[in-house]
């Protein structure tokens, strides 16, 4: 358009032609142009070319006629900080980001407000889980509140976490922004922020940054000793190569005792039981009538013992050196303690998964229950699992080959060990594998997420898969599930009850017994201790054997103890005449007992 005209256009002195603008201190640049009635200056070229995240933030620049603040958490405490200068199109240029990375620049752009140091470790841990609930501490209320200016309306204020700004703008009513430039201020904040902070160094600025992390952590995961599945997956893991050493061994004991005693291998099967009889034999030659006793506590068969002895008498084999009898002796000597040492450690895995994961354990054993944990990787993975998961797990390598090669998948992994299926008809083994997958499944959810556990779920589940092995071989229709869930809940309850009733009256009994000891301690460190060296017991007893001994100043205490005994006389009897009381006879037994003890 131009002012005349000429060129068709609509003159500014026209009725059709809009208001002229107002008058700017700035030249508009762009293309002018006329867009709802209301005259607009078009975006410039360089406007096209940013990204439309970088444009958003220009949108909030340009229209900011407002002081802009940041808020940045630290763990040494909470510091405000207010821009000097924000620029329209400035923060967005690289200049921008060589002066967040050079101290001096990034100076000039921003201002600490005020610093709101942590008063100690427990303070910073709870302003710490406040942000990140996105609840505003009273730290944080009283910070904002004490440097922000009173009208809401002229403060931004920029923080980095979305929760903790849509927190302060809903309590205290300031208006929040996060990212673009705010994020951009915010790094370089956190680059030089023991620069900005008086007397706050680097390595104090790392170590309080160490220490809270280490209690965030901690404050964060709930650790229990009593319920970490770690001991599980590594106590399986042992017991499964155990099972495998002791079976070598035992094969490397029998072909080398062999030689000399070949016919004890028919008679005597089990591994454990033949290296203690290699142990217990040794030569054959030597082995007579006195060894029978032995050989039957060994092999619990008196037949079998007297087979033993009766085989070593005619035996075939080779005569052994004692150089060689030493050698097996001393390695059968290792096998049968390995065997000891397995029997204590599935003892140990029993009765962790009784703690961890009793409902589990009660529905499909120990061992096999432990094995799932361990393939799964812990038991909060296995109860993250579907059913159709633990049903074929362990059997991957099946089951990958069987889609490559399009077969049959198959139907169970690690639970065809539980003894539910080997029970089960050929036809009905698909059928009880899907069926227990569902029930483990279950148990492992509720031993992951109760807070009590108990073996209750697991036995009535148990129930469930009993009821459904014979629905399948006899056609008994089993119980509904909701039916025996809602007993199982009431008997989960009264036995929950019953654990914490015991955990209350344990814990009740350690406080009573601490401040037993605390007292004791109290008064054994007030009192004087006495020249016999006696040591100090019952408080009583003390007095006692201090009140029958004679004081420095030749007066008893048990005649002052004594005295006042007249007047608990009974009602009935009448008041004695003479004014002083004989003596009675306890002051003496007391006396003779307390000579003696010193005697």
């Amino acid at each position: 358009m131009n002012e005349s005209g000429a060129s068709g256009g609509v003159q500014y002195n026209s009725p059709l032609a809009p208001p002229p603008p107002p008058p700017t201190s700035f030249r508009p640049r762009g293309r002018v142009g006329w867009r709802g009635g209301r005259h607009v200056v078009g975006r410039p070229t360089w406007w096209r070319a940013l990204p439309p995240s970088c444009q958003s933030v220009c949108r909030f620049s340009s229209s900011l006629q407002v002081l802009l603040h940041l808020l940045f958490e630290h763990a040494a405490g909470y510091a405000l900080l207010a821009l000097k200068e924000v620029e329209e199109i400035g923060l967005l240029l690289p200049q921008v980001e060589e002066s967040v990375l050079n101290l001096v620049k990034f100076l000039n752009l921003v201002r600490l407000v005020a610093f709101s140091p942590f008063t100690s470790a427990q303070s910073a841990l709870d302003n710490a889980n406040a942000v990140s609930e996105g609840v505003v501490h009273e730290d944080l209320r009283l910070l904002l509140e004490t440097n922000l200016p009173a009208k809401k309306k002229k403060v931004v204020l920029g923080v980095g976490d979305p929760k903790i700004g849509a927190a302060i703008q809903e309590e205290l009513g300031y208006q929040c922004q996060t990212g673009g430039v705010v994020a951009e201020i915010l790094r370089g904040i956190r680059l030089h922020f023991p620069s900005l902070v008086k007397g706050l160094t680097a390595a104090s600025a790392s170590k309080a940054q160490l220490g809270l992390g280490h209690s965030y952590s901690r404050s964060k995961v709930k650790f229990n000793v009593n319920r970490v599945d770690n001991m599980i997956i590594q106590a399986i893991s042992l017991l499964d190569q155990l099972e495998k050493d002791i079976n070598t061994f035992s094969m490397r004991v029998r072909e080398w005792y062999g030689y000399h005693f070949p016919e004890l291998v028919r008679i005597v099967s089990d591994s454990a039981s033949y290296c203690r009889l290699a142990q217990l034999i040794g030569c054959r030659r030597e082995l007579s009538e006195e060894k029978l006793e032995a050989l039957e506590e060994v092999t619990m068969d008196s037949a079998k013992a007297q087979a033993i002895l009766d085989a070593s008498r005619s035996s075939m084999g080779m005569d052994i050196s004692p150089i060689d009898l030493i050698n097996i002796e001393s390695f059968s000597r290792r096998v049968v303690s390995l065997s000891e040492y397995r029997l204590g450690l599935l003892q140990y895995l029993c009765s962790k998964m009784n703690q961890v994961a009793p409902s589990l354990a009660a529905l499909i054993g120990e061992v096999v229950g432990a094995r799932l944990i361990s393939h799964a990787g812990s038991l909060t993975s296995l109860a993250k699992y579907p059913a159709s998961t633990v049903q074929i797990l362990g059997a991957e390598k099946a089951l990958f080959r069987a889609l490559k090669t399009r077969g049959n998948t198959p139907k169970y992994g690690l639970i065809f060990h539980s003894t539910f299926i080997g029970r089960a008809a050929a036809k009905n083994k698909g059928r009880i594998s899907r069926y227990l997958a569902n029930k483990c499944s279950i148990a492992a959810r509720i031993d992951c997420f109760s807070e009590v556990p108990t073996s209750v779920f697991g036995e009535k589940l148990r129930e469930q898969v009993e009821e459904r092995l014979s629905f399948y071989e006899t056609g008994e229709p089993p119980r509904k599930n909701l039916d025996v869930m809602k007993e199982a809940v009431l008997q989960a309850g009264e036995v929950v009850a019953e654990v914490r009733r015991k955990l209350a009256k344990k814990e009740k009994k350690r406080l009573k017994k601490q401040r037993r000891l605390q007292a004791a301690a109290a008064e054994d460190g007030g009192d004087v201790p006495e020249a016999n060296g006696e040591e100090t017991g019952q408080k009583r007893k003390k007095k006692k054997k201090r009140g029958s001994e004679p004081e420095e100043n030749g007066v008893e205490e048990e005649e002052e103890l004594e005295t006042p005994k007249p007047k608990k006389r009974r009602k009935s009897e009448p008041p004695t005449e003479d004014p002083e009381p004989p003596p009675p006879k306890k002051s003496k037994k007391k006396k003779a007992r307390a000579q003696s003890e010193e005697d």
